[in-house]
């Protein structure tokens, strides 16, 4: 049995603020690990992230310099980059660094904790609940993030990140990214250590 978590008390939690975002993308990454996502009627816990960094990371969209689609990483930390991929799926980023730094983080995985009634209309193909968001194009589809929020800002757009109040501790693993063919060795990868609703390599 997957069981459904608890629901979260958002009125006793706190919506991170913009310096939160102006650190090094390593730091914004592992911290990220137990926030918590909302966006209208859902909401999931952060239980894996993936760094990616600046010029030197050829994995990374701002390898390759300002362009329309990468502008909003190198701009004021806090916002939503919101990027298509395969020509199916749509990845949330959250832009981090100071701004003309660029660096971001992807949300690979999210543990459903709001919402989760919604979130399986989205997600039908998912069986258990800890299929709906164990991956990055799952959770923008079952929490109905789409391009529409590229360039968001984080602080007062419909789309936020809180610190809950009861932050339990947690024991990071870390790993290469996964899904990339340049700088795939790099151990940008956060994962919460035992966690059953991180993706599946």
């Amino acid at each position: 049995m997957s069981g459904n978590p608890a629901p979260l008390p958002l009125s006793e939690s706190e919506l991170l603020p913009r310096s939160f975002y102006s650190r090094p993308a390593v730091k914004v990454a592992r911290d990220l690990l137990g926030k918590i996502v909302v966006h209208g009627e859902t909401a999931g816990r952060i239980v894996e992230t993936e760094a990616y960094l600046g010029k030197d990371d050829l994995a990374a969209h701002s390898a390759r310099g300002i362009t329309p689609r990468t502008q909003v990483i190198f701009g004021p930390p806090g916002h939503a980059y919101v990027y298509f991929i395969y020509g199916m799926y749509e990845c949330l980023n959250i832009v981090c660094e100071p701004e003309n730094q660029p660096g971001c983080v992807l949300i690979r995985a999210l543990e459903p904790v709001g919402g989760i009634d919604v979130m399986r209309r989205r997600r039908p193909a998912a069986k258990k609940t800890e299929a709906l968001a164990n991956g990055p194009g799952k959770l923008t589809l079952a929490m109905g993030i789409t391009r529409a929020l590229n360039g968001a800002d984080l602080l007062k757009g419909p789309l936020r990140l809180y610190r809950p109040a009861a932050e339990p501790g947690i024991r990071i693993r870390t790993t290469p990214r996964i899904g990339i063919s340049q700088c795939a060795d790099w151990p940008l990868r956060f994962l919460i250590d035992g966690n059953r609703f991180v993706s599946k390599p």
